[in-house]
């Protein structure tokens, strides 16, 4: 449905240029169905921490998950995160300051504990990398792929992505914790509240 309200998009300019007679979009509605979107419950997020993870790859992927699910940035914002988007706010706790990839807006998150904890665990192999990226993550390809295999280890019975991680932020580090809906609005770098 996405492709095609695009297609339509151009459809529309073409006739409004003249270079087109007739709509054949004309009679053609749009449906769009709904679903509910996956998140991990309280319970899924725990036990996804606490599962270690012999293999390196998979303990990395799932600490950028975990961070995410503590940060609500999407793959690509964590992927361009540097140690220049770490600032001190005005009451002397650690906040992300970066702008979102795909809005171009700009969002200032607060860096919880389980969240920073995961910036300190990754700090000491970046300084010896010389890398300017703050956490080590695969391409989101691969990672949605890992995050099938760490999902089924750790007992989660869901079809997760990296998405997922934000959807879990929103839902059960915020809206379950209290945040009104504005605040998650925000912190997500959404442009309208009726997208949150």
């Amino acid at each position: 449905m996405k492709h095609l309200e695009r297609f339509k998009k151009i459809i529309n300019l073409a006739i409004k240029l003249d270079w087109m007679s007739k709509n054949p979009f004309d009679r053609f509605q749009l449906k769009y169905d709904k679903y509910d979107r996956a998140f991990l419950t309280e319970r899924e997020l725990e036990l996804l921490e606490n599962t270690d993870f012999k293999s390196d790859r998979l303990q990395r992927i799932k600490d950028c998950f975990v961070f995410s699910c503590y940060t609500g940035l999407s793959y690509v914002d964590v992927k361009e995160l540097t140690e220049d988007n770490i600032v001190k706010g005005i009451d002397n706790n650690n906040w992300i300051y970066t702008k979102r990839e795909k809005t171009d807006e700009l969002v200032k998150i607060p860096i919880l504990p389980k969240a920073w904890r995961i910036l300190q665990k990754y700090r000491v192999a970046r300084e010896m990398e010389f890398t300017t990226n703050i956490l080590p993550i695969s391409s989101n390809q691969k990672t949605n792929s890992y995050l099938k295999e760490i999902a089924k280890s750790s007992g989660i019975h869901k079809n997760i992505s990296f998405h997922v991680a934000r959807h879990t932020f929103a839902t059960t580090v915020m809206l379950s914790n209290g945040v009104p809906i504005e605040t998650v609005s925000k912190l997500l770098g959404h442009t309208k509240l009726s997208t949150t």
